[in-house]
């Protein structure tokens, strides 16, 4: 097993307790040798970041930064079923971004996540990747993350 819990100590990042589901679905379900998070959005301490939608009610950067605490809750979930240092690699992050018409940065906004996972994971934080734009979000989220991981 890999050693990530140490690797986040030393970028200074605590995952935050598993955000609990808000309808009828658990955080993270494994099956055989990979972990699927269910959809992990923007909550720190039971609140959401931001709400509305990006390019209009929320900047850009500010849904950058929250598909970033997306990513973590989607860990957290995972820490708290198999263990973060269980993980070998990160097969694919999915993102789902609430958008403005005519907003077309999904990538971008996404990177927030990928970015974070390549910082803890280094090569093993590689993956394949969705940043998909829709309509609405749970609760007026602006992001809305999902992680499959190898453990």
């Amino acid at each position: 097993m890999a050693d990530w819990s140490t690797r986040l100590a030393e970028l200074g990042i605590e995952l935050p307790s598993v955000v609990p589901p808000l309808a009828a679905y658990i955080p993270a379900v494994q099956t055989g040798s990979l972990v699927y998070t269910s959809g992990q959005l923007p909550l720190v301490a039971g609140e959401l970041t931001a709400t509305g939608k990006v390019g209009a009610e929320v900047s850009a950067e500010d849904a950058t930064e929250a598909a970033r605490v997306c990513a973590l809750n989607a860990l957290a979930a995972i820490d708290a079923l198999v263990g973060v240092d269980a993980i070998k690699r990160v097969v694919k992050v999915v993102g789902f971004v609430a958008s403005a018409p005519g907003f077309t940065g999904q990538p971008g906004v996404i990177n927030g996540s990928s970015n974070i996972i390549g910082e803890i994971f280094g090569d093993a934080g590689k993956h394949a990747r969705s940043a998909v734009g829709v309509a609405e979000l749970p609760l007026g989220a602006p992001v809305e993350v999902e992680l499959i991981v190898e453990v």
